[in-house]
């Protein structure tokens, strides 16, 4: 690194536009940061900015001495230049009274703004210029279809075939974003999107700019701090976490292995500089990344591969700093030690990311045949290594791999690659994207939600964690059998938490637990179960708050009853089941079992 150690740069790029006004999104994000400035991370030397635009550019300047922020208006999006260069970005410390005062203004002084247009590309041209001399992290909060200005979009979903076989436009629609991230990663610049829209916004272009530079996607469709708090709540706690989480800046990391192997494709948001270093100009405690390895040389003369990862970073305090992880495995020459030490979740995790690029690179049939293909080549290749006596008329499969069959249909069944049923096309590419810079903890849960039984929590076995006694209930198959029909059963999707109430649920569980004196009064509106003073309150409370403690984003909570309309959202995770346009899991078993002996 030539430079210096960088500072905290942290700007924000604000959509100001009728929709984003509409939604309650300014209030929300003003609000949060006014609340976590003193906490984000840096030192004397961070730095802010804001750019907020509509069909135009708006430029604040804070410089220490001012009384006021002043806003400057550049409508010339075609040929962008900053006003006042040096002075759009300010000390934190040094001018925080003027950062807090814009912040208490911008919801008001847009309030009334009816313009539709988004001039999304020439505010990121404008951050870029602005950005350069030193990196930093670009934080664009965007509402609709940017459909103005260079980077401008048109729609592409077509709404009749939501429920198609052939699944279009999974790929960007222009190189735009994904070459504005290539320059930010160039200069140690990072783009993290939150978007927004009700309506098509093409997240499969816009997404480019987080994914080559290393930074995240964040999508709250719908959100409306009226018509929609849940989503509401989850962009204030997600933000919340994403202002004061750690963060690295102009970071680089590479993988090595012993002699004999070799690394040929990486997964997840970064750049890759050189065939085994990946540029992260932005670098968080949230990200996740996945590699594949070959074999390209007999291994004969070592007992152990090892592999081992370094990233070398600049902390938010400017350090310069170094870590290492390094793995050792053993090396075997039989087939079935490889089998007895497999892991299902990790395969799981990395043909997830495999899966999406085939969806990229050839179709949506291409790559769910490939995901069943995986199953199927394992046992194949497991069944040759038995005894003939022992394959007949059984479905040969290792212990270690028992799951691998039960998570490719839950994963044929996700959003991101399910067919037949209706699906958005942003919520299938969000999907795809998680898949791709999620840790596995989260793509687990994604692919295969947890389910809890908890109208009849007890003590017994429960976990004490921090003086708390946590219940530590049994999870359950994702199939309908296990609902008893006087149960109330939790279900944890990683980024959503369903509490299902059939409709023989005990008065006493309402009571104890909703504060309600029967099911036919359960609102659904609650995002929080009521503070109550009984044991079965705190027992629930407790398990709740211990699984959101494990995670990185939160999960907010929705009563579903049994009879609602909402219960299809509950009820689609049930991957074990049969639909209209899928097998059930003992069906799917039949098809391997059949496609094995062929």
């Amino acid at each position: 690194m030539l430079r210096p150690p960088q500072p905290a740069v942290y700007l924000f790029l604000l959509d100001v536009s009728f929709s984003s006004v509409q939604s309650g999104i300014l209030p929300i994000f003003c609000q949060v940061l006014l609340e976590e400035l003193d906490r984000l991370p840096g030192d004397t030397r961070t730095k802010i900015g804001f750019i907020t635009y509509d069909n135009t550019l708006h430029f604040y300047n804070m410089q220490e001495g001012a009384t006021r922020p002043q806003m400057m208006v550049i409508s010339d999006i075609d040929d962008v230049f900053l006003p006042l260069p040096g002075d759009l970005l300010v000390n934190l410390n040094e001018s925080k009274e003027l950062v807090q005062d814009l912040l208490n203004q911008l919801p008001s002084l847009f309030e009334n703004n009816k313009e539709t247009r988004t001039a999304l590309g020439p505010a990121l041209q404008a951050a870029y210029k602005l950005l350069s001399p030193t990196g930093g992290r670009v934080t664009v909060i965007q509402s609709s279809l940017p459909t103005t200005g260079p980077g401008s979009l048109k729609s592409r979903e077509d709404p009749n075939q939501r429920s198609s076989k052939n699944v279009a436009n999974l790929g960007p629609a222009t190189d735009f974003y994904k070459k504005m991230a290539l320059d930010f990663s160039a200069q140690q610049i990072g783009a993290d999107l939150f978007l927004f829209s009700s309506q098509y916004a093409d997240l499969a272009t816009l997404a480019g700019m987080a994914k080559f530079s290393a930074g995240s996607v964040y999508h709250f469709p719908g959100l409306h701090t009226n018509a929609n708090p849940l989503q509401a709540d989850r962009f204030e706690k997600d933000f919340r976490r994403y202002l004061t989480r750690k963060i690295g800046f102009e970071a680089v990391m590479r993988i090595r292995c012993t002699k004999g192997l070799a690394l040929h494709t990486f997964h997840g948001n970064f750049f890759v500089r050189s065939t085994d270093l990946l540029s992260l100009p932005n670098v968080s405690p949230d990200a996740g990344y996945a590699m594949q390895m070959s074999i390209e040389d007999t291994l004969n003369d070592s007992q152990t591969a090892c592999f081992q990862a370094a990233l070398l970073y600049t902390s938010s305090k400017g350090e310069r700093r170094i870590r290492v992880h390094t793995m050792c495995l053993p090396i075997t020459g039989q087939l079935s030690e490889i089998y007895a030490g497999a892991d299902s979740q990790a395969i799981i995790g990395l043909l997830s990311r495999m899966a999406v690029d085939k969806c990229q690179s050839s179709s949506m049939q291409d790559s769910r045949d490939a995901i069943v293909n995986v199953c199927i080549d394992s046992m194949t290749a497991f069944k040759e290594t038995l005894p003939s006596s022992q394959t007949i008329g059984t479905l040969s499969i290792p212990y270690s791999l028992r799951l691998l069959p039960l998570y490719t249909l839950a994963l044929l069944k996700n959003i991101a690659f399910r067919l037949g049923s209706s699906t958005k096309l942003d919520d299938r590419v969000f999907a795809m994207e998680m898949f791709k810079s999620q840790p596995l903890s989260l793509i687990m849960l994604q692919v295969y939600p947890s389910l809890y039984a908890v109208h009849n929590l007890a003590d017994e076995g429960s976990l004490s964690e921090k003086d708390v006694d946590v219940p530590q209930p049994p999870l359950l198959g994702l199939s309908s059998e296990y609902l008893s029909r006087n149960g109330a059963f939790l279900m944890d999707t990683g980024d959503m938490m369903f509490l299902f109430v059939q409709a023989a649920i005990s008065p006493q569980f309402c009571q104890d637990i909703l504060d309600c004196p029967d099911y036919s009064s359960i609102s659904e509106s609650t995002m929080e179960l009521p503070v109550l003073e009984n044991p079965a309150s705190e027992r629930l409370r407790n398990f709740i708050g211990w699984l959101l403690g494990k995670r990185t984003v939160h999960a907010p909570l929705q009563i579903i009853r049994e009879n609602s309309p909402k219960r299809i959202l509950f009820l689609q995770h049930l991957v074990e089941d049969r639909t209209e346009s899928s097998m059930s899991y003992y069906e799917y078993l039949q098809h391997l079992q059949k496609e094995v002996k062929s």
